[in-house]
């Protein structure tokens, strides 16, 4: 309970830290569950200070604390989501916000679903790009996926935080 808060104090202060807007022309990713239910969509935006940042508005999710991260490769194929591949991790770290040899590129805090099944996403980062940049960005040839875990994650175990089997996926597209 304390290293989740120690996360969404961070991600909060990230965001509120924010100071450059957003720029371009954005990108997005339908969540899909494992029986292709839509939960919702995500928008993904360049900041003019550099980084990405994320929002949307989910519904139909278990309550509860979810992993969620960006995974290498834009393929969602139901239902186990294995397709998407590893956590987006160009720089080779180990996984978790809270492993001093991490984290990931594509790590997250944990994203909170009420007893109602909804969650709602405002987060920002400056380890992805919009771009094929190697050593940042999300938008190459093999595409990225955002992925929701079944399950918090620790933010320390590699490689995915013990945040279980994979229950929405969705294939980041430009708009």
């Amino acid at each position: 309970m304390k290293s989740t808060l120690v996360v969404m104090l961070a991600a909060l202060s990230a965001t509120a830290c924010r100071t450059g807007g957003e720029t371009g022309p954005g990108y997005f990713a339908d969540m899909r569950s494992t029986s292709g239910a839509v939960l919702g969509r995500i928008n993904i935006q360049a900041e003019r200070t550099g980084g990405i940042r994320i929002t949307g508005d989910l519904t139909g999710l278990p309550q509860g604390e979810h992993g969620i991260h960006f995974h290498q490769v834009g393929r969602c194929e139901a239902p186990a989501f294995t397709t998407a591949g590893a956590h987006f991790n160009p720089a080779a770290r180990e996984h978790g916000l809270e492993n001093p040899s991490g984290p990931h590129a594509g790590d997250w805090p944990n994203l909170f679903a009420t007893t109602a099944g909804a969650a709602r996403l405002e987060l920002s980062t400056t380890r992805m790009t919009l771009d094929a940049n190697p050593a940042s960005g999300v938008v190459d040839a093999d595409g990225t996926a955002i992925v929701i875990h079944a399950a918090r994650d620790d933010q320390q175990t590699d490689p995915s935080g013990n945040s279980g089997a994979r229950i929405a996926c969705g294939v980041i597209t430009r708009r």
